[in-house]
């Protein structure tokens, strides 16, 4: 059970890694194609990652210590095996079993080519449990077969190939046993799944809300802090790939995110007829309360409801990273104003923590401060066609 434990515990923590790199991405994929956030459909991507993951470590870890791996084998070792049903004759060729003894039968699951039969077939079941979420129809049962095997085949070849070149001899068997096992696996999953989806909520009422959400004309208001923090993130990304190759200046930095802020949040919805780069990737724009294009003095307002709260923990953080001398006049007069501004942006936060929640609790009947001082109403594209 220990050479199990390994692989899981790597698949968790790539798992971990990934999960986090794709919650922004997943997000926006989740609003654009169901127009609402799917606790349900998350859980189905995120479970067959993770799946993928744990069966990809299960069939290549532990690696090897060294890349020379053909030091520790004999010149003449075979690394395939090619003739099928290999597996059923190791089975009882380890196994004393007595025929006109049924007690004897219990004899098989104490032999380790058992359980590693076993473990190749159970290894793509629940590749087919999510094959058959996918395609629904029993139908396509010879599609989820080829799928499988394919699957499998890949695995035998990165075995083979010592990862694609990475150990100079392969460090596992290429094995048509495990294709077959691996394969009818995946089958046996794909077939047995409705029993299993059953105790789950079924796609097609996924899809059925999903329909049901676009001809809605409110829009969420997590698709409108995703469009929000889509634009932030565009900024940075532009000053990452641009003046931060050239400078590490924290001055330069505040500068280049204060003048981007004019330009996304002001400059170009302005000129896009109230769309950001944000708000056209979540596919709604900002407007006026009778429906318009907002006024500039509109947006200005709401990009500068945006700045603030960003410019105060800039500035407080220049002011953390001072450093002056005890001995300094100053010196006193640095902690208290740092501890006063702390105290000021740790309530800042909360309260626009508890605001934000407090919106998206009445999910879209409410505006998010930046929007209601300046009276813009986010509205789908759809609603205004």
């Amino acid at each position: 059970m220990s050479v199990y434990i390994l692989p899981i515990k790597v698949a968790f923590i790539m798992f971990g890694v990934l999960g986090f790199l794709l919650v922004i991405p997943w997000l926006v994929y989740s609003y654009r194609k169901y127009g609402f956030f799917s606790l349900w459909a998350s859980i189905v991507a995120y479970s067959f990652i993770f799946y993928m993951l744990s069966a990809l470590f299960l069939v290549l870890l532990p690696l090897p210590s060294t890349r020379n791996t053909c030091a520790f084998q004999s010149p003449n070792t075979v690394y395939y095996s090619l003739k099928p049903f290999t597996f059923i004759r190791d089975i009882f060729k380890e196994t004393p079993i007595i025929w006109s003894q049924p007690r004897s039968y219990i004899q098989i699951f104490n032999q380790s080519a058992f359980w590693q039969a076993a473990f190749n077939f159970l290894l793509l079941l629940p590749f087919g449990v999510y094959l058959r979420y996918f395609f629904k129809e029993k139908r396509y049962w010879k599609r989820a077969f080829a799928l499988g095997f394919v699957l499998s085949l890949f695995y035998e070849v990165t075995q083979v190939t010592g990862i694609y070149g990475i150990y100079k001899c392969p460090y596992r068997l290429f094995d048509v046993d495990d294709l077959m096992l691996n394969s009818t696996g995946a089958l046996f999953g794909f077939l047995m799944a409705p029993v299993i989806l059953a105790l789950f909520p079924s796609r097609e009422k996924l899809l059925v809300k999903a329909e049901k959400m676009q001809k809605s004309h409110l829009v969420s208001p997590l698709s409108q802090l995703l469009a929000v923090l889509l634009d932030y993130i565009f900024i940075k990304l532009t000053f990452s790939f641009t003046f931060g190759l050239l400078t590490s200046s924290g001055f330069a930095e505040m500068m280049y995110i204060t003048a981007g802020f004019m330009v996304v949040y002001f400059v170009i919805p302005l000129l896009w007829g109230g769309k950001t780069i944000g708000t056209s990737i979540m596919r709604f724009k900002l407007s006026n309360l009778k429906g318009n294009a907002p006024s500039w003095q509109a947006l200005l307002k709401r990009t500068v409801a945006l700045y603030l709260p960003w410019l105060l923990s800039t500035l407080f953080n220049i002011l953390d990273h001072m450093k002056l001398e005890m001995e300094s006049h100053f010196y006193v007069i640095h902690v208290w104003v740092t501890m006063a501004i702390f105290t000021f942006i740790s309530i800042m936060w909360l309260t626009l923590s508890i605001h934000a929640v407090f919106v998206m609790l009445k999910k879209g009947k409410r505006t998010f401060y930046f929007d209601h001082v300046a009276e813009i109403v986010p509205r789908k594209k759809e609603a205004n066609s």
